[in-house]
């Protein structure tokens, strides 16, 4: 049966999949999605999957082929690679779900070129990945496969997808690049944004550097279009560039929220907009700094400054300008031309538009560099907002050439699976063979066509390890989400986290006698990150708590000054290390939650563009777990935000923090609120209580409908099993 002609009719596992969704006499029948898995590996997977009589076979045919890079074989003698092979069909892996099964074949597996038969199955990938990223090193490349194969580490999609294949994107999830205010940085972060979709995915792009609409160009007044040109720019060029074909390019652009073109920066993404000036598949994201927070609770006016004033004024253009120091004498300066808005509507109009389209993500700029470790400044985020590193400016002639090279980011990432990793024979090893794998993709990834990215990833070797399962573990181990026991359980794996990965870096900083660049000025040369580790205890206080780590070594203060003098002797190779990404397609092949947020259903609802509607059962979903998942959309936010909060303590860069809310919120959910109906007060109050706890930045504000509910899927929310 050819994978690409698939007469949905006939096809009885999405048949099966589809009646999990209708309950059964009130109970939610989860034998069906059991029955759908079944059928899907008997129907599709058996007779569609090319055989080959031993994995050298297949090796060898995939070569030959130009399916698979000889090179990272050829480290590996047959009889390691064969050894290796066998060991992880000894692990009996099987996937636990029809979604998982159907994701990974789907979207991972590598297929002939004509799309009808399959090359390899689960084992087999997680083989190339563990071969390829442990760069010969043979007991490296036991150990990866022994996280992988038992779901304790899952490598982001691209790693996972391109590891080994001949015909290839990059490895890398995301980029973060910076224009400046001249066109031939306009025009070189065009291209590369153009070059980077194609090779990678997701690509932030910061706009607050150039100059506001009306603004002169050598002296002509009211010259300048403004950032909305820019950005339709940028939407053309990601709807027009992807991955060979396997992932669309897609961007999200920030703004600093003292930018003169804030309004018709977020008016853009309004339904009712112009479609000379609407930005359909764009992502927009603010960039907030603390003296906005303090101009709308005193309900004052605020100043947006001229970017091109600034930087002639300060030297510097206007993103590295920290705006709430400098405020005052911003408004003082004559020869800054300023603008001014009530901040409170401002304040309205972005939860206006939060309720509209989930958009603007929310960057808390001062907080993100409050608590940054390394010399720079962080200036802005990528397309899901959780990668928070420095960069640095560049300058380039009339032939774009950089005269002056700058420094901007690439996302290295994978992600723990919480409810496997917990059940580790050895956590800090586990950990140390993830950022392994980690600084191989940051220290493998040359991105030539953007010669910033390149520089800023040689100069940082940084990585964002994060986690995904948290709902799933907490649901497991009978725990309310949001209680006092899960937020004391966030930060203690968190905690952990956070010392394994100094352990690992700071260990290849040894080995290697290198640290990444900037190490000697950084709060950890200086010992200064790990004074509040040696003053506070981070260890679990509850019995409950106690019990969830107590076959699990955790560092107490003297644990820490051991490992501060460690780090200080020899340095960290990784100049970031951890960062929650949203975990959206690798999830469902973990079988577990996204990311550290709360389910959104029972029985998740996807709908695939060929396949129509699929269903995936909350993971572990039983009469016992029942009670313990409570859905996103009926959840106290601040529970999530307190969840994020408790995490972010320990994490050196951002969270992908979504807030879920309801057109009609639940009665009694919120103790403000008067009526039923979300208000753009209740966004604002959200926001505002997320900046107070310490969050450093907000992806989506999801809203759920009455109107968009998806018939029969929320009859399960009462269901039993």
């Amino acid at each position: 049966m050819s994978l690409k002609t698939l007469d949905l009719n006939q096809i009885s596992y999405f048949k099966l999949n589809n009646e999990l969704n209708r309950p059964v006499n009130g109970q939610i029948p989860l034998n069906k999605d059991q029955d759908a898995l079944a059928a899907f590996l008997k129907e599709n997977v058996a007779p569609n999957t090319k055989p080959f009589t031993s994995i050298t076979a297949k090796i060898d045919w995939l070569i030959a082929n130009d399916y698979l890079e000889a090179g990272f074989i050829a480290k590996y003698t047959p009889a390691f690679i064969e050894k290796l092979a066998s060991w992880l069909i000894s692990q009996n892996f099987r996937f636990k779900s029809f979604m998982a099964a159907y994701k990974f074949y789907n979207q991972y597996a590598l297929k002939t070129n004509d799309g009808t038969a399959y090359l390899e199955d689960f084992n087999d990938r997680v083989l190339f990945n563990a071969l390829y990223f442990a760069d010969g090193n043979e007991q490296l490349a036991e150990r990866l496969a022994d996280e992988m194969i038992h779901q304790r580490y899952q490598p982001a999609t691209p790693s996972f997808l391109n590891a080994g294949r001949k015909r290839r994107g990059e490895f890398v999830s995301c980029f973060l690049i910076q224009i400046t205010d001249d066109m031939n940085s306009i025009g070189r972060g065009i291209n590369s944004a153009l070059q980077l979709s194609r090779i990678g995915g997701g690509v932030g792009i910061t706009l607050s550097n150039l100059r506001e609409a009306g603004a002169p160009i050598k002296g002509i007044s009211g010259a300048s279009s403004g950032v909305l040109p820019v950005m339709k720019l940028l939407e053309d060029s990601f709807s027009y560039s992807n991955q060979l074909g396997q992932r669309q390019g897609a961007g999200a652009v920030y703004l600093n929220v003292f930018h003169p073109d804030i309004i018709s920066f977020l008016s853009a993404k309004k339904e009712n907009a112009d479609e000379k000036i609407r930005v359909k598949t764009l992502s927009l994201g603010v960039i907030v700094p603390d003296k906005y927070y303090e101009l709308v609770r005193e309900n004052k006016q605020m100043a947006l400054f001229s970017p091109y004033d600034v930087e002639r004024i300060y030297g510097q253009p206007f993103s590295y300008i920290d705006i709430t120091k400098e405020y005052d004498n911003l408004v003082a300066n004559p020869e800054i031309r300023k603008y001014y808005i009530e901040a409170r509507e401002l304040e309205n109009e972005i939860s206006k538009l939060q309720q509209e389209s989930g958009y603007p993500y929310i960057l808390n700029i001062d907080t993100a560099n409050r608590s940054n470790p390394v010399p720079g400044k962080i200036i802005m985020s990528n397309l899901c907002s959780e990668i928070l590193q420095v960069q640095t400016p560049a300058e380039l002639d009339d032939g774009q050439n950089y005269v002056k090279m700058g420094r901007d980011v690439s996302c290295n990432l994978g992600s723990t699976n919480i409810l496997n990793l917990m059940k580790s024979a050895d956590f800090g090893q586990s950990i140390n063979t993830m950022v392994r794998a980690l600084t191989f993709v940051a220290d493998s990834s040359d991105i030539v066509a953007v010669p910033t990215v390149a520089y800023g990833n040689q100069l940082s070797h940084a990585i964002g390890l994060g986690a995904m399962g948290l709902h799933t573990f907490l649901a497991d181990h009978e725990i309310e989400y949001g209680s006092p026991e899960a937020l004391e359980f966030t930060g203690t794996y968190f905690m952990l986290l956070n010392y394994w990965t100094l352990v690992a870096s700071n260990e290849i900083a040894r080995e290697r006698q290198t640290t990444f660049a900037g190490f000697a000025d950084s709060d950890y040369a200086s010992g200064k990150y790990f004074e509040r580790y040696q003053q506070t205890n981070y260890q679990p206080k509850s019995a409950v708590v106690k019990d969830l780590f107590k076959d699990i070594f955790i560092p107490g203060p003297a644990d820490w000054a051991k490992l501060s003098v460690a780090v200080q002797k020899d340095g960290l190779y990784n100049q970031n290390r951890l960062a929650v990404a949203p975990t959206g397609s690798i999830s469902y092949i973990n079988d577990t939650s996204a990311s550290i947020h709360p389910i959104t259903r029972l029985i998740e609802e996807r709908t695939e563009k060929k396949n129509g509607k699929l269903y995936f059962p909350a993971p572990l979903l039983s009469n016992r777990t029942l009670p313990y998942y409570k859905s996103a959309y009926d959840t106290d936010m601040r529970k999530v935000i307190d969840t994020y909060a408790a995490a972010q303590v320990h994490v050196d860069q951002g969270m992908s923090l979504t807030l879920f809310l309801r057109s009609t919120l639940p009665e009694g959910l919120y103790e403000w609120k008067k009526e039923p109906e979300q208000t753009t007060r209740d966004l604002s109050i959200l926001r505002n209580y997320a900046y107070y706890q310490g969050i450093k930045s907000i992806y989506y504000v999801r809203t759920f409908t009455d109107n968009s509910q998806e018939i029969g899927s929320n009859e399960c929310e009462s269901c039993t099993i």
